[in-house]
């Protein structure tokens, strides 16, 4: 006499897989579009909980947590950042520049587990009383992809080409 054995399906955990090169390439762009219109907000939801952004004054510190930076926002520190920005009352912001930024020359950096580095260029272009600036920098992303396949900003690097020189009235993000 023979006994059936009942054979259970496999329980497999769902992957999450890094985002590919392309789709960190149009969540990227559409980041830069949203901090042009000084979309603050929705900005924001476009952060993981530990979501790091970044902008050295050394632009080859091994760890930004050791060294100056112009800003190091953790979750708390944009969520500020943002808020100071969309009340008006800061000088560097009322009235707020309009800026055009294009982002480019991407480069793969690492891909592991759900998550995929890219390195940049970008060039920014601020207007405000009648004068330009432009605000080069070297990029670096960390983007995710969520269980629920959302991608989010997990580490952005701004390393601006004059970062160690003098700085003035940043009135918006980079």
């Amino acid at each position: 006499m023979s006994v059936a054995i009942e054979e259970k399906p496999e329980v497999t955990t769902p992957t999450c897989e890094a985002p590919t090169f392309d789709e960190a390439i149009a969540f990227i762009w559409t980041e830069a579009d949203i901090l042009d219109r000084l979309d603050y907000k929705p900005w924001l939801a476009l952060w993981t909980e530990t979501g790091e952004y970044i902008i050295p004054v050394e632009r080859d510190a091994a760890d930004y947590a050791d060294a100056l930076n112009i800003v190091l926002d953790d979750k708390v520190m944009r969520e500020a950042r943002a808020k100071r920005l969309l009340s008006g009352f800061s000088m560097s912001s009322a009235p707020p520049a309009r800026t055009v930024r294009t982002v480019s020359r991407f480069v793969e950096v690492s891909r592991e587990g759900n998550a995929i580095t890219l390195r940049a260029a970008q060039m920014l272009a601020e207007y405000k009383y009648q004068h330009m600036r432009f605000l080069p920098a070297d990029m670096e992303y960390r983007i995710v992809r969520e269980a629920d396949g959302r991608l989010l900003i997990d580490r952005k690097v701004v390393k601006l080409i004059n970062a160690d020189d003098y700085q003035f009235g940043i009135g918006y993000l980079l």
